[in-house]
């Protein structure tokens, strides 16, 4: 087994609130280990170009509470090409870095795979506010981002109820429906609209919306997953089949951001534990993940074949209680 002298961190794909408190301690439960932590700078992009920094205790004071990623994050398409795993690999060897925490998606779970199978062990933390890593129960930032869409929900609210409206929202998550679901859940939301679940608006939504009139409220909330999309379509067909105001709001890209809560930052400091761990042990080729509230670890490729069964029961309790 390699001794670790030297492991290196970065952060991939998109950002989530969280990544800050896993980097913390990442860096802190190296130091603690005797190793030297380099932080490399806008995920693979700055691996192959070089951009790192040597990160001490102090280098991570203060920022547990704060969204983004220090590091910042990047795509890199020169990074799935053979010649630039290769040179991401040479880099390695020339700054002494033996092994790599990665904390992003899948995407970055399978570049952390290829990095690893060409010598350099890799352990991948799941960071997303999507919540689409199957094998983990929860990613980093997706708490936050639940939270943040149910405050802004909320402030909604208050407009849509004074002008009996009906406010069509269309949160993040890419192809995956999580926070719509558990955020129009923690809204009240009359209808969630999800790409797991086929929704016909004319057959579903609007005679829901027509029944639950005639009980006397006059105000809606519809939260529409991203994946899904044409929140404008989907409000001008309420307004013209039902008659009430209707107006669609795209929540966008504020979700990714804000102080994290204490759910993403306890899970995400016990993930970059972990991570250290493995590593010290010359680990690699593994994703950490959340299974039945503990933290455990998968080899990679066994964590990208696994599947995520969309949460339907939760959808069905959604749906017989939002009347």
């Amino acid at each position: 087994m390699k001794e670790m002298k030297t492991i290196g961190v970065l952060t991939s794909g998109g950002d989530a609130p969280g990544m800050n408190a896993a980097i913390r301690a990442i860096v802190r439960a190296g130091i603690a280990k005797g190793m030297r932590v380099i932080g490399i700078r806008r995920g693979y992009n700055g691996l192959i170009n070089g951009d790192m920094i040597e990160m001490n205790l102090r280098s991570v004071s203060d920022i547990i509470h704060r969204g983004g990623t220090i590091l910042y994050t990047a795509r890199s398409p020169e990074f799935r090409t053979e010649e630039g795993m290769q040179k991401a690999v040479r880099v390695c060897q020339e700054m002494g870095i033996d092994g790599i925490a990665v904390v992003g998606g899948d995407g970055s779970f399978r570049g952390a795979s290829d990095l690893s199978s060409r010598g350099i062990p890799c352990v991948g933390l799941p960071g997303t506010i999507d919540n689409d890593i199957s094998s983990s129960e929860n990613c980093i930032g997706f708490d936050t981002a639940v939270n943040t869409v149910k405050e802004m929900v909320d402030k909604l609210r208050d407009t849509t109820e004074s002008h009996d409206r009906c406010s069509v929202v269309e949160v993040m998550g890419r192809r995956a429906g999580y926070i719509a679901l558990h955020a129009g859940i923690a809204v009240g939301a009359t209808c969630i609209i999800v790409p797991e679940i086929k929704t016909d608006i004319e057959k579903d939504i609007i005679p829901k919306l027509q029944n639950i009139q005639k009980t006397g409220k006059k105000h809606f909330i519809i939260v529409v997953a991203e994946g899904v999309g044409k929140v404008d379509e989907i409000a001008k067909l309420i307004q013209d089949k039902t008659g009430i105001e209707s107006r669609a709001t795209i929540l966008g890209h504020v979700q990714r951001g804000g102080s994290p809560t204490v759910q993403d930052r306890v899970m995400a400091s016990e993930m970059g534990y972990y991570a250290v761990e493995l590593l010290s042990e010359g680990i690699g080729n593994r994703v950490i993940v959340m299974k039945d509230n503990k933290v455990i670890d998968y080899d990679i490729h066994e964590a990208l074949k696994m599947e995520k069964p969309f949460e339907e029961r939760l959808f069905n309790i959604a749906h017989t209680i939002s009347i």
